[in-house]
């Protein structure tokens, strides 16, 4: 397929764009495969690139118009493009048929689903690569330290993704269990998701994450699966499996084959259900309740009072302040009472990995520096199988959204801006890199989030084809624009505030089209400069500091060869 049969009008004159804190720009529009270009011969006005990946929704408001013989005939309108980062974008088009060429040209770039049609597949980087990003973090050496001891191993049982699709194809397995054993535990668990290695804490507690467990009603056993975890605990040890489901929705998923693990054969297993079930379900609910929220967001007319029962209406918060609090007693299971801890819901592609994610930001010291960050985003999320394409196809403006578009990323992305502004000196990065995570998780130039997991990634073969988002965003000169100023390493783990006082909107994020956040910037720059003139004068003053000591040799030297001289 060729994308010019797709664009009916390729080039139009002009076309009006309305777009936020600017004033209407009179242009040419360009529509290419990839993207749409408004382009004007003034000077000082910035054209719109806009990658047709961006766009969630489309729509068209045709303007009528009156003929000669007093009829009634169509005649040019609007369209509206609702994009995935919150900004709204209006084109006004004179001519009816090229309005409608135009609107047909974009609902059809903007609807296709096959990955290797998309855009990173076409771009090609105009800067020299400093390092690969696609295999900047390999799971042997993230956990270099502890496969040096005489616990765990590399296990390749998965080579060819036969066990579980959605894992990578490399596995830490604790060394007492053969590959045997984890094949068998795999058939117990939704979709293969058999217990694997997460995070192992300082004190040895260890983090593992599943699906769950095939009971069905004949309540089957698994003494491969109890192996493995008998295996992480060791004798006389206790551990804890946090369930982000609800006993309620445990019961209904057992009727439907699942269910959660037996006490009388994980009696070593200390069992606790969080009510995460509308991130577990996938039901599309959360979606709607983010949609809630961009709707309050995007309504400037609103009172006071309509706007704060609004936002509290959408229940976004109370999924991150769930979400939060489910992680906190993650963490506090492994730091303070040193006890393993399973974390799983349904197919634990979702809530299982915010939760882990989370308490590793909260316990781990590294997950708090900017390669730390990456590198968990690596592990938990794209090694570890959660559905970027699936879920991110579609997002909270557009009217086809189906059950499986979920803003999961996003909410674990909400959560690390909630844990930065009560701890603000702790984290390496600015909330800025959040945010530029989030829009290339939705679209981008890289191949890094296309995909729903590893196997998916090896047949597109999106290494080979495809620049990385990190070889992008660790060039020197682009991450220093996402580094705190105010950053002082704490190796310390931080214990949020759940309550919901101390949680606030992400405004930097949901309200940026709204509230011209340039002010923000400005101080932002002016802050990041007093800093580097602190350190500059610090650099200066040691530098001095070094003369000066150097001088005060030079010269004592010198008096110790006056004194000898004078000797004889």
């Amino acid at each position: 397929m060729e994308f010019a049969e797709l664009i009916s009008t390729p080039k139009l004159d002009g076309v009006i764009l309305h777009a936020p804190f600017q004033e209407p720009i009179d242009g040419t529009l360009c529509i290419t495969g990839h993207h749409l270009i408004v382009s004007t011969r003034k000077e000082n006005v910035q054209e719109l690139w806009l990658l047709i990946q961006a766009i969630d929704a489309v729509e068209k408001k045709q303007h009528s118009s009156s003929n000669q013989n007093n009829g009634i005939s169509m005649g040019g309108g609007t369209i509206v493009l609702k994009c995935k980062d919150f900004r709204q974008l209006q084109l006004d088009i004179a001519s009816g048929n090229d309005f409608l060429n135009v609107y047909s040209s974009i609902e059809r770039l903007a609807n296709l689903d096959k990955p290797e049609l998309s855009y990173p597949f076409f771009y090609r980087p105009m800067y020299n690569i400093l390092e690969d990003g696609h295999s900047l973090f390999p799971l042997e050496a993230e956990f270099a330290k502890l496969l040096a001891t005489e616990e765990w191993r590399i296990s390749h049982v998965n080579r060819n993704y036969s066990v579980c699709k959605t894992y990578s194809s490399v596995i830490i397995a604790p060394k007492a269990i053969d590959d045997n054993t984890l094949i068998a535990s795999a058939s117990f668990r939704e979709g293969g998701r058999f217990p694997v290695l997460s995070y192992r804490h300082e004190n040895g507690a260890i983090l593992l994450r599943s699906s769950q467990p095939l009971l069905g009603n004949s309540n089957k056993r698994s003494r491969d699966d109890e192996r493995i975890l008998t295996a992480v605990l060791g004798p006389h040890k206790k551990g804890y499996i946090i369930d982000t489901r609800s006993s309620n929705l445990v019961s209904l998923c057992k009727g439907k084959g699942g269910g959660t693990e037996p006490d009388g054969h994980y009696t070593q297993w200390n069992k606790i259900f969080k009510n995460l079930d509308k991130l577990v379900k996938c039901d599309g609910s959360v979606l709607d309740h983010f949609n809630k929220l961009i709707d309050a967001c995007n309504d400037v007319t609103i009172s006071s009072d309509k706007w704060l029962s609004r936002l509290e209406s959408s229940h976004w918060l109370t999924h991150v302040q769930n979400v939060l609090s489910t992680a906190c007693l993650v963490a506090q299971c492994l730091d303070k009472d040193g006890a393993s801890v399973l974390v799983h819901g349904t197919s634990g592609m979702d809530a299982t990995l915010v939760v882990t994610s989370l308490a590793q930001m909260i316990l781990n010291p590294d997950c708090r520096t900017a390669r730390g960050l990456q590198a968990l985003i690596e592990r938990e999320w794209l090694q570890a199988g959660h559905p970027f394409q699936l879920r991110h196809s579609k997002f909270c403006y557009s009217n086809v959204r189906s059950k499986n578009h979920q803003p999961t990323f996003l909410l674990f992305l909400d959560c690390i801006h909630q844990l930065h502004y009560q701890f603000p000196y702790s984290f390496e990065f600015n909330t800025q890199m959040l945010i530029v995570i989030f829009e290339h998780s939705y679209f981008s130039n890289f191949g890094t989030f296309v995909g729903n997991n590893e196997k998916e990634r090896k047949d597109l073969q999106l290494a080979e084809a495809t620049t990385s988002f990190w070889s992008y965003l660790n060039r020197p000169e682009v991450m220093t624009n996402f580094l705190n100023p105010l950053y002082e390493p704490n190796k310390s783990a931080i214990w949020p505030s759940i309550a919901p006082v101390s949680l606030v909107l992400w405004d930097d994020l949901y309200l940026r089209w709204i509230i011209d956040q340039k002010y923000q910037r400005s101080a932002a720059r002016k802050i990041q400069q007093l800093i580097q003139n602190d350190k500059d004068l610090r650099t200066k003053a040691i530098r001095m500091r070094k003369q000066l000591v150097d001088l005060q040799k030079e010269l004592l030297s010198l008096n110790l060869e006056t004194e000898v001289e004078s000797e004889d």
